[in-house]
């Protein structure tokens, strides 16, 4: 099944989506830090089949806007809940990676009548880290952008499914291959993170959550067992032989942890 694209406008605002189609249980897939929707198109293309999918450029990412003003963490939740709004997903299961997994935890706090349930690959209840923004924009500096091909940049980004997968995210300007994002507007997207806690937003959070760990994880341990203390009905998974980006170096595996939890709703 190919994916179709829905465009969006919220407060001036671009979204773009790939909509998988597919019927049953909304599912709506949130992405990580400068990286784009296409990197679900695995685990989409799959979970279609019983569920309704859709996949989103956020703000400042892919095809979506590239310049917005606005980057709050409100930002991203109020772009969430128009996807959901605008395309008649009706109580969809938010499943989100990295800083995506935050959008999605953030929604799922905000607006509790309006999910049904709760994935967090690779993600905490974050906060506050002040090297974050930071340490970013030192990784994004690093880029020798831009790239010759986008065989040469998958292979910077450590080759593989996951280098394959940041590549496709590329686009063809300048002589060469470059992001679909602006470098500031990622480091500003994390401001709020970098200076305060989210552990309030986490207790706000009512519908069943699934948290699935890469084997060598960024998120630290501590943050982890303080997120099980707080909502002890929270179910968490480790993948073995994965870190970040488990979603594009295992999709078959968190392919399978997503049917389980999802069979589990009822």
């Amino acid at each position: 099944m190919a994916w179709s694209e829905h465009v969006l406008v919220r407060d001036g605002v671009r979204l773009a989506c790939r909509d998988w189609g597919g019927s049953g249980q909304p599912i709506v897939l949130l992405h990580g830090l400068a990286g784009h929707a296409g990197e679900w198109d695995v685990p989409a293309r799959s979970l279609s089949s019983r569920y309704r999918v859709v996949a989103v450029d956020q703000r400042g990412h892919g095809a979506s806007e590239r310049h917005p003003q606005d980057v709050s963490r409100a930002a991203y939740v109020a772009d969430a809940t128009a996807v959901v709004d605008r395309l008649a997903l009706e109580r969809p299961v938010l499943v989100g990676q990295s800083l995506g997994g935050h959008t999605a935890m953030l929604t799922a706090a905000a607006h509790p009548g309006l999910v049904r349930a709760l994935v967090l690959v690779e993600a905490g209840s974050g906060g506050p880290n002040p090297k974050v923004p930071s340490d970013i924009g030192a990784w994004l500096d690093s880029w020798p952008t831009p790239f010759p091909s986008r065989e040469a940049a998958a292979v910077f980004f450590g080759g593989g499914p996951v280098g394959e997968g940041w590549a496709a995210g590329l686009e063809e300007r300048d002589g060469g291959w470059c992001p679909r994002f602006d470098r500031d507007v990622m480091v500003r997207s994390l401001a709020e993170n970098a200076r305060r806690s989210f552990w309030h937003e986490w207790g706000r959070v009512t519908c069943p959550t699934l948290l699935v760990l890469a084997q060598s994880s960024f998120i630290p341990a501590y943050e982890v067992d303080e997120m099980l203390r707080r909502r002890p009905t929270t179910m968490a998974m480790s993948i073995p032989g994965t870190g970040h980006d488990l979603h594009l170096e295992r999709p078959e595996a968190l392919h399978t942890a997503l049917s389980g939890f999802l069979d589990g709703l009822g």
